[in-house]
């Protein structure tokens, strides 16, 4: 039986202090938590699963496992509908300056909000082989449970990392290609692109900071396709949806 000070300590996980402070977050799901459970760069905490869930998947001994009750699993759950497992995993420690940016494309993220929204560009990433994201200091943490749910698995294979991205970009140690979605920039259909560098994503309601934007010396554009007759233009596009689009052409169309 679960205490409640545990499902204190857990649910208090669906706040940042406290996942900070513990150092642990919410991995849910049989899909998920079975993929971490392969994945010798992730540490497993704890997990609290159904006994359905317990007899149908094998446990390492060296990872502590409580049998709970669907009644139990509802109440350290952040999701509506409670799955089957719940894991507690330790939050990993990267060093961004393992990153080599001159090797292939690094996808940079200014003051994304939404956690839906990262969820969905690091699954996207995840699809085109990018293996790091580089967030500023204001974006919205990874760990974040909708952000986790969202990127469906994808955040055990992209390192997502925090940092003042004018600093990252004014100390790099040689010049390389910054890409950023601009109304003034080259046709993405109709331009060679570099196959290394970054590419930035602004956030979903204001674009690129202005700071960032003096940094960009590739400005790219996705031309909105009209049609006769048509007498109003969608405002924008979501930030996922740009940064899929352009991350299917680079990896297509590099020069």
């Amino acid at each position: 039986m679960i205490t409640a000070a545990r499902i204190k300590q857990i649910r208090s996980l669906t706040q940042k202090k406290f996942r900070k402070e513990l150092s642990l977050f919410v991995v849910e799901g049989e899909k998920a938590v079975s993929e971490l459970l392969l994945h010798k760069n992730w540490e497993i905490n704890h997990i609290y699963a159904l006994e359905s869930w317990l007899i149908e998947n094998t446990i390492p001994g060296n990872i502590p496992s409580d049998r709970v009750s669907e009644k139990e699993l509802s109440r350290i759950s952040s999701l509506t509908t409670p799955n089957s497992v719940l894991a507690l995993v330790n939050i990993p420690v990267w060093n961004i300056n393992d990153i080599n940016p001159s090797g292939d494309i690094t996808l940079m993220l200014d003051n994304i909000q939404d956690p839906g929204n990262l969820g969905t560009i690091i699954r996207t990433a995840d699809w085109f082989g990018i293996d790091n994201i580089i967030c500023s200091e204001n974006t919205v943490e990874v760990f974040n449970p909708k952000v986790i749910q969202a990127s469906m698995g994808s955040f055990m294979r992209v390192k997502v990392f925090y940092t003042s991205l004018k600093k990252y970009l004014e100390n790099l140690p040689e010049p390389l290609p910054v890409m950023g979605a601009m109304l003034d920039g080259e046709d993405l259909y109709k331009t060679g692109l570099p196959g290394r560098g970054f590419l930035i994503t602004g956030n979903e309601s204001q674009g690129i900071s202005p700071e960032l934007v003096k940094l960009i010396n590739r400005k790219i554009r996705i031309p909105l396709f009209h049609k006769a007759g048509k007498t109003q233009q969608p405002e924008s596009l979501n930030a996922g949806i740009a940064t899929g689009i352009i991350l299917s052409h680079l990896r297509n169309y590099v020069s």
